[in-house]
């Protein structure tokens, strides 16, 4: 994640960054509000990463060695915003279960 955050942020002076543009090798320029900013393979690296701390996360929450880290970390984290609900999976999952019942999928 730091290295996808890591670079030079661009100066806006509208506060939309309409008035930021990227030209690219091509010569093409392109409105900073339509640029990517990461590329497929970030994105599937990301993905892993998260999907695989996850996964290793669910294995070992029980392991005590684990708690003692997340304790570590609950001074830091009282500072965060408050985790939310990601009510559009509550809903896809809901749908999909429905669909499955039903012999739709």
């Amino acid at each position: 994640m730091e290295d996808l955050h890591a670079g030079i942020v661009p100066i806006t002076k509208t506060g939309d960054w309409s008035d930021v543009t990227v030209l690219d090798a091509g010569g093409n320029r392109i409105l900073w509000c339509d640029v990517s900013r990461i590329d497929d393979e970030e994105m599937r690296s990301l993905v892993r990463d998260v999907v695989n701390r996850l996964y290793t996360f669910q294995l070992h929450a029980g392991n005590p060695a684990l708690q003692a880290e997340l304790e570590k970390w609950m001074s830091v984290a009282v500072k965060w915003d408050e985790p939310e609900v990601d009510l559009r999976k509550i809903a896809a999952i809901d749908h999909n279960i429905r669909g499955s019942k039903n012999g739709q999928n």
